[in-house]
């Protein structure tokens, strides 16, 4: 089950979950070596003689097993409608070096870090808020997850953890762009960002002289937030040239 060949390890699927028709965490057992939350690995199958992968963020946090990968089934792709299909006891293979520069290592200090989602780009963040490392270096951590329906929103168990957790360090506030459901803000992430609604249910403020953000999921909507955030004097952040956004797309 550990065979490492060729840059890729075997291993066994344990289990799978099933959020919705389309939403699927896939918890898999294999020898990974130590990485840092935000990471990702690639999965693989072989498949009609090719091994076709695509790069999966963690969801546990370091040193916790199993390794979990949260993914959305896309109709007809190569592979996540495979990867849906498996049950445990088969195989998977995985990357053996995890990769991916969205980690608080790459974040300069703040007072307030947010974590802005969409869809499956939650996931990253499950990992770095289950870590130590946002709550030794931020006094408050702000998840937004945005999806089109409540059904969408998912992991709640886990992130009710964390707010048991954190107290008022945490806040966590769900989006939802296509029903209204309680505890839930309406709309787009860069238009409640724009008209203050999404600081405002928060209760935390976003500037450049006190905060970080991480953005990971829909291009656009990592677009459109950086041009209205821009506007508040807040930048890509780089090694060169610090900034405040650290950003992944996530297809």
């Amino acid at each position: 089950m550990s065979i490492a060949a060729g840059g890729w390890l075997a291993g066994r699927v344990l289990g799978q979950t099933r959020w919705t028709e389309r939403l699927y965490s896939l918890q898999v057992e294999a020898p990974m070596p130590t990485f840092e939350a935000g990471q990702f690995a690639k999965l693989a199958l072989d498949i009609d003689g090719e091994r076709v992968a695509r790069p999966y963020s963690f969801v546990n946090a370091p040193g916790d097993t199993p390794l979990e990968f949260y993914y959305i089934v896309v109709p007809g792709g190569p592979l996540t409608p495979r990867l849906a299909a498996l049950e445990a006891g088969e195989r998977v293979w995985l990357s053996d070096k995890p990769s991916g520069f969205l980690v608080l290592s790459e974040v300069p200090e703040a007072q307030n870090l947010w974590l802005v989602s969409t869809g499956t780009g939650i996931g990253p963040f499950l990992s770095i808020l289950r870590s130590p490392a946002p709550w030794a270096r931020y006094a408050k951590v702000v998840l937004v997850h945005a999806v089109r329906e409540a059904a969408e929103l998912t992991y709640r168990d886990t992130i009710a953890g964390i707010a048991a957790q954190r107290g008022a360090r945490f806040a966590y506030q769900p989006v939802l762009s296509r029903e209204a459901a309680p505890g839930t803000l309406p709309g787009r992430i860069p238009a409640l960002l724009e008209d203050g609604r999404l600081e405002a249910a928060a209760g935390c403020a976003l500037s450049a002289a006190d905060s970080q953000l991480m953005l990971c999921g829909n291009p656009q909507m990592v677009a459109d937030t950086l041009a209205m955030l821009a506007a508040r004097g807040m930048r890509k952040h780089r090694r060169r040239n610090p900034g405040q956004i650290t950003v992944e797309n996530y297809w």
